[in-house]
């Protein structure tokens, strides 16, 4: 049978599954050129904000970039990636998995088998939400002024309890990716009030059976010792906090390096830390990018693109994160960004994440190459990551 007439019926099964709330996740594989840096994309539905979407993470050889679409957007990105870039299919649903196998000829079967799991995905479109952290006895919440004194989210804090269980999933996520030791240690820089520190170890503590610590690395001294009372009254044991900045806080061993919203270089300063510790996983939420766009000199045939403050703050982002992933890339880490929170709660809403794939005692020239290209485009001198790690 002609591709497009199954691509469509596989289509219509998807967007079936998805009304219902039946549709686990969907695969495209086989790529169409051997060539090609993108090797799957996988798609699961999500609920953001309230809103049914479908999530995509498009896996690339040496990083993962995520987007989340309507379900109309999702068809037609869908239909243009098996056409263009991938002959293979594969849709998981409660009432039946469906596999599509096309070639370069132009022909296709659409297979139906018994479905693989009946377990139906955590985020339905029937709006239900996901909450890792549990509200009932949590004394750091209450401690924190999130919760009441009866366990109820406060009035005025249910954007931060949101953000806290994204925040906890996606950690879990790029986790249980990672290759970490029998007892690993986690960095938290910056930790502010400890929301998220707290959360992390509630959450590890109560799922992962593994053995960790955690330290959360904080400049202001009063906060240090709010949370290190709150994580005694809570009988976190291994949960500290000391005082000091992210370049100098004094740490022996760090496996996970975990730093949100850092502004500035200081996200980069984290990212160091993390390169120069061998830490097995960084994961930052960059905040402030003002050490690209001050050098921001584009050609001509680009100079309207930062013509407009808003447009040239935009672009300063994009770039200052896209070098500081290819950095990490250059050092041996498989990146992956993903939205971390809504627009709607923070503008600062990215996650950059490397898990360690080799160990790398210089950066691979291939993509140094890539970053002077890119610094050249747009008349860059220098990115703060790159002298701190002499690459420059």
């Amino acid at each position: 049978m002609p591709s497009e007439e199954n691509i469509n019926r596989l289509l219509s099964l998807l967007n079936e599954s998805s009304g219902n709330s039946t549709l686990i996740k969907l695969t495209l594989s086989n790529k169409r050129l051997k060539a090609s840096d993108l090797n799957n994309v996988f798609i699961r539905p999500v609920v953001i904000r309230d809103q049914a979407l479908l999530q995509f993470t498009y896996r690339h050889s040496t990083k993962d970039l995520t987007s989340n679409l309507s379900l109309e957007e999702a068809a037609v990105q869908i239909e243009k990636l098996l056409n263009q870039t991938f002959l293979n299919a594969d849709l998981f649903t409660a009432a039946a998995d469906y596999t599509l196998l096309s070639n370069k000829k132009g022909n296709s079967r659409l297979l139906k088998k018994s479905a693989s799991s009946t377990e139906l995905p955590l985020y339905r479109h029937d709006k239900l939400k996901r909450r890792l952290i549990p509200t009932e006895n949590n004394i750091y919440l209450r401690e924190l002024g999130v919760l009441t004194n009866d366990w109820k989210v406060k009035a005025g804090m249910e954007d931060k309890f949101r953000q806290i269980n994204r925040y906890v999933e996606l950690v879990e996520d790029v986790l249980r990716n990672a290759a970490l030791p029998g007892h690993f240690s986690i960095a938290d820089m910056g930790s502010g009030k400890g929301y998220l520190t707290f959360a992390l170890y509630d959450h590890l503590s109560r799922n992962s059976g593994a053995s960790f610590s955690i330290t959360g690395v904080e400049l202001r001294q009063a906060l240090v010792d709010t949370c290190n009372n709150i994580a005694k009254k809570a009988g976190f044991d291994h949960l500290h906090f000391i005082t000091g900045s992210i370049a100098e806080a004094g740490l022996t061993e760090t496996n996970v390096l975990i730093a949100l919203h850092a502004c500035d270089t200081a996200t980069d300063e984290a990212i160091y830390r993390g390169i120069t510790s061998g830490a097995e996983v960084i994961m930052v939420a960059p905040c402030c990018h003002k050490q690209i766009r001050k050098q921001i000199n584009p050609p001509n045939v680009l100079k309207e693109i930062t013509r407009y403050g808003i447009f040239e703050e935009r672009q300063a982002e994009t770039l200052t994160d896209t070098i500081r992933a290819l950095i990490m890339e250059a050092w041996g880490y498989k990146t992956s960004v993903a939205e971390f929170i809504s627009t709607e709660h923070t503008p600062k809403n990215v996650m950059l994440s490397g898990l360690r794939k080799k160990v790398r005692t210089s950066p691979d020239p291939a993509v140094v190459k890539k970053i002077s290209g890119l610094k050249q485009q747009f008349g860059i001198k220098y990115h703060h990551l790159e002298q701190l790690l002499d690459m420059i």
